[in-house]
């Protein structure tokens, strides 16, 4: 039978056995209760988280685009007119237009060739683009390039222009709108060229219509530019004609809603920001 002292000792051995067990628990509670911290956390960050990572896409994309793109620079356009050109020297009257089908691109609309012979170069012609952007009456000059009149009223006829878009505005330097390709990309044209009727007494400035090509002679077809201001170029490209009051307004409107030079070529040019598509032209000859 136990004694006293043995009693006690066990009973001491006991309690010492609960306070030992009682400290491991309340150490296993204490580190559960720090993962489940840890734990907390890291749930309230993986949300955080998920929340930046949700606002750091298409959303937050959207909301940041206005305020991250550039804005439209100011426009600065002169409101004098240039003069017209003149020819030192009459052309003859009538003359020869050689139109010649065009080797290095296909049409981008399917038209027939002008006709080349006996072509006057005496009067003008009226004629209004109708746009999208508002109407643009033009008056073209036989006397200044009667090969590229006769050529824009033949495709003006049949239809050539209709639902095509200008895509190129320039609004620094060269101030100018360049139209009359169906394909929008600069490449397009009517699947044939013109000859060249420029000469060295042209300057080109706000008002004046005039023939683009590349840098080959005789590469006309049927893209054209509209300067409603400055343009600093060689007397290179054929003057046709010249733009009205009321079209030059639309111009002006154009140009200061800016271009998108992304969309451009990297000469600070791209399609104009206020859309110009060509619903019609009229042609009063």
């Amino acid at each position: 039978m136990p004694t006293n002292q043995q009693r006690r000792e066990a009973a001491k051995r006991k309690l010492e056995r609960q306070i030992v067990r009682q400290a491991e628990k309340a150490k296993r509670r204490k580190i559960v209760g720090s993962v489940a911290v840890v734990g907390v956390v890291a749930i309230v960050a993986g949300a955080v988280w998920w929340i930046v990572s949700s606002n750091s896409g298409d959303d937050a994309a959207s909301d940041a685009s206005p305020s991250s793109a550039p804005p439209t620079p100011e426009v600065t356009i002169p409101t004098e007119r240039a003069p017209m050109p003149k020819r030192a020297t009459p052309l003859a009257n009538p003359v020869a237009c050689d139109y010649k089908a065009d080797a290095t691109k296909k049409a981008s609309k399917q038209v027939n060739k002008p006709e080349g012979k006996d072509v006057s170069s005496n009067g003008t012609v009226n004629v209004v683009l109708k746009s999208t952007a508002g109407d643009i009456p033009l008056t073209l000059d036989k006397a200044l390039a009667p090969c590229a009149v006769q050529s824009f009223i033949s495709l003006s006829q049949q239809g050539y222009f209709n639902d095509t878009k200008c895509h190129r505005l320039g609004t620094t330097g060269l101030q100018m709108l360049q139209c009359g390709d169906p394909e929008a990309s600069g490449m397009g044209g009517p699947g044939y060229t013109m000859p060249d009727e420029a000469f060295p007494e042209i300057k080109y400035g706000r008002g004046l219509l005039a023939m683009a090509k590349t840098q080959q002679p005789n590469s006309g077809g049927s893209q054209f530019f509209m300067v409603y201001g400055e343009a600093e170029l060689p007397a290179e490209y054929s003057v046709f004609g010249s733009i009205s009051d009321e079209g030059l307004k639309v111009l002006d409107k154009v140009a200061k809603a800016g271009a998108n030079a992304q969309a451009g070529n990297g000469d600070g040019t791209g399609p104009p920001n206020t859309e110009v598509k060509f619903t019609g032209v009229t042609v009063n000859a």
